[in-house]
């Protein structure tokens, strides 16, 4: 696969009509000394900054939404996001360690979790979304911390064809949208170097079967959603794509505190999809939304 074809081919997004004025807006950001803090809400604290200048970061990240991912605070501006991502990083972080490895964010979003892993100082920090809107995101917060992170426009089915393999990839939120998971578990597999680890979370369903839940046409309201399996069934995909190990890490509810509706995203949350008389089933009466997060191992 010719991938700086690729990516000269996504260069063309950024003349959309809809994220020109994005970029635009990017590049006329003051440049300002602030300090960084990587803390549950990734935050850029300026050491001074003119009123004008502050309302000029305001107004450009409000032109962004939908913001998913965060939280994150740029001087006095709170980006109040839909997922409190903080929770699922916290849940994750004692089980890996980035500190010299090659890493990599697989549908990295806006680049909260990557932000958040600078803290691990890892030797190379690449994430992957084919998405000129959480690009700009990105491009905005990074703006400030002014870090080395690589976002790729691609996705998870490139991994496999990078320049490099990587000691550690993230996945996480991505298998459910994927018609055929073997198929993205094995570019997974493949982009890792031997020894290395996946870290994935998915939804789930429970039962001690090796079955899935596979939607007749919507979950929670979202099309693309093919398959959601029982722990037992996730694990045999992961050892039919060819990893050695797989340890199961917590299983989570989706709760409201954990995704809600605000001000930084105009549409529906969790709230809306669930069944107004049952929380404990989705819209459509399939059981609300649970994830597994799991490791995977290659061999060494």
């Amino acid at each position: 696969m010719d991938l700086a074809a690729l990516r000269q081919e996504r260069q063309k997004w950024f003349k959309w009509k809809n994220i020109v004025p994005l970029q635009k807006a990017v590049e006329r950001l003051p440049d300002v000394n602030a300090h960084i803090i990587l803390k549950d809400c990734v935050t850029v604290a300026f050491d001074t900054i003119k009123p004008e200048e502050q309302a000029m970061i305001d107004e450009t990240a409000r032109m962004m939404k939908p913001w998913r991912k965060g939280p994150f605070k740029l001087g006095s501006l709170f980006i109040d996001t839909e997922w409190q991502s903080f929770i699922k990083y916290n849940l994750l972080e004692p089980f890996f360690d980035l500190e010299n490895k090659i890493v990599g964010d697989i549908g990295c979003n806006n680049g909260y979790y990557m932000f958040r892993m600078l803290k691990q100082k890892p030797k190379k920090l690449i994430g992957f979304d084919p998405s000129a809107l959480y690009y700009m995101q990105f491009a905005l917060i990074n703006h400030f911390v002014k870090s080395d992170i690589v976002y790729e426009l691609l996705g998870v089915e490139h991994v496999e064809y990078y320049e490099h393999r990587f000691d550690v990839l993230f996945c996480l939120g991505v298998l459910y949208h994927r018609s055929d998971p073997i198929s993205m578990l094995k570019s997974l597999y493949k982009g890792l170097n031997k020894g290395g680890e996946l870290i994935l979370d998915t939804f789930m369903i429970d039962g001690e079967e090796e079955i899935c839940l596979t939607p007749n046409d919507r979950y929670s309201k979202i099309p693309n959603i093919y398959f959601i399996p029982t722990v037992n069934a996730l694990k045999n995909w992961c050892f039919r794509a060819g990893f050695e190990e797989v340890e199961v890490l917590a299983v989570m509810k989706t709760d409201l505190n954990e995704q809600r509706k605000t001000e930084w995203i105009d549409t529906q949350s969790l709230e809306d999809f669930l069944d107004p008389n049952d929380p404990t089933k989705t819209i459509e009466g399939y059981p609300a939304p649970k994830r597994v997060y799991i490791k995977a191992r290659k061999a060494a």
